[in-house]
């Protein structure tokens, strides 16, 4: 029997009573000038981003071994419940919210969510109501630590856990999406362009993972040498194939309406996908290794990675090319990594991380104002310089904002509560000692 913990609880307690207190009375819901094409598009996009989070907790959870699967697949559904009271609180407000300067959104423009059911259409998403730009974007918000979570997966503090995703989800990842999508934001005042997430969600998340790795330290039978088996590959391949499914929410939803562009993203979305997972496993062919169901799962998640930057801004055959490099650069760093010191356990870093650069990089290159009119400056395979130089600039900044962040995020949970357990609860498994759950294996 552990200690009992009230915080928590209370804290949820004041948020519910506040929330009783300040219900946000709409006063005329805007009909206007809203499509319901539009509509009814977004609620399915957003329905289909939010099933990527239990996709990820199938694909990771499938991957780390068996007394560790219920742990970390939890890790990924409790973001669902956390995320979602945060954003409701102040975290649509900081992304989203008034700008201060260009990097955070102000925290009182929608706070407990006043204004939203009522409010004014997002700006770049006229033909919605603002109420479902924000539930549409809360899924992203959402999915983002959980990406996180695969790199101190096998030996992390549940509760340290949770008490750094809000803090990331408050001061990494809402900086990142203002700066980003906000019209009045630093990063999108500069040019860059990142239809759904490359640098918001994936670089943000692939860096944060490097810094838990390099935080959290090796594992016993990593320092040991002692690799066990994944716990489940259906289960990866399960995860696969939701995380593929609900991304056509992920990308094409994010032309934010039923549009020609949303069909364009939808398309380039699942060809980048096909060629990452032919491409990782073709290079391990061609190393001498054999084709694995493991390999073609992570290259295709690599390709759908590297794609979401560019989605509504590159051609479909573009998709091919960025998909097949962004596999093979990131199965390189991920076996170059197995060769090192670093312990990501599941290869965050390599993927999200290595793959969302790759993609910013390649939206740099092969964006045009053909395919969407909110290219400004074509990319540099078109002969001009301009959007290619700003993401090149925005790469060193978010990286070096994620990272030095994010370490800095988790020294302080690590002085709150210890991050990392103990080598007793991490040689019984996180299932039992963080959850006292067990995963019952049929015979």
């Amino acid at each position: 029997m552990q200690k009992p913990s009230y915080i928590p609880l209370i804290i949820l307690l004041v948020v519910a009573f506040a929330a009783a207190l300040m219900p946000a009375l709409p006063t005329t819901i805007v009909t206007e000038g809203l499509n319901q094409g539009d509509i009814a598009w977004m609620l399915v996009a957003s329905a289909l981003v939010l099933l990527m989070t239990p996709g990820l907790a199938y694909f990771y959870g499938g991957m780390v071994n068996t007394k560790n699967v219920i742990s970390t697949m939890f890790q990924s559904f409790i973001g669902m419940g956390v995320i979602s009271v945060l954003w409701v609180v102040v975290g649509f407000s900081l992304a989203f919210g008034d700008t201060v300067g260009g990097f955070i959104g102000n925290p009182a423009t929608f706070f407990m969510f006043n204004g939203v059911l009522d409010g004014k259409p997002w700006s770049l998403a006229t033909t919605i109501p603002l109420a479902l730009f924000a539930m549409f974007q809360l899924k992203f918000a959402v999915i983002t630590p959980a990406l996180v979570t695969g790199s101190m997966a096998e030996r992390i503090n549940f509760k340290s856990y949770v008490l750094f995703m809000v803090l990331f989800s408050l001061l990494i990842y809402s900086p990142l999406a203002h700066m980003t999508w906000h019209p009045e934001g630093f990063l999108f005042k500069l040019g860059v362009l990142d239809f759904a997430g490359g640098t918001v969600v994936h670089m943000s998340a692939g860096w944060a993972a490097l810094a838990g790795a390099m935080y959290l330290k090796r594992r016993r039978s990593h320092l040991e040498a002692n690799f066990l088996p994944p716990a489940n590959i259906p289960f990866v391949l399960l995860g696969t194939g939701l995380l593929w499914f609900g991304w056509f929410g992920f990308n094409a939803g994010s032309a934010v309406g039923a549009s020609p562009l949303a069909v364009s993203a939808f398309a380039t979305t699942n060809f980048a996908a096909a060629a990452a997972g032919l491409a990782w496993v073709l290079f391990d062919a061609a190393k001498g290794k054999k084709v694995s169901a493991l390999g073609f799962c992570i290259g295709a998640v690599v390709g759908l990675v590297a794609i979401t930057p560019a989605a509504g801004f590159v051609t479909i055959p573009v998709s091919l090319f960025i998909g097949t490099i962004a596999g093979i650069t990131s199965n390189f760093f991920a076996h170059l990594k197995a060769k090192g010191n670093l312990d990501d356990t599941l290869d965050v870093f390599p993927c999200h991380g290595i793959g969302g650069m790759v993609g910013m990089i390649m939206t740099g290159l092969f964006a045009t104002k053909t395919i969407n009119s909110a290219v400004a400056i074509d990319g540099l395979a078109y002969g001009e310089f301009g959007l290619f130089k700003a993401h090149m600039i925005a790469l060193v900044v978010v990286s070096a904002f994620a990272f030095f962040g994010s370490y800095l995020l988790l020294m302080l949970t690590n002085a709150i509560l210890p991050l990392r357990v103990n080598e007793d609860d991490e040689k019984s498994g996180l299932d039992v000692s963080q959850h006292n759950e067990y995963l019952v294996e049929s015979n």
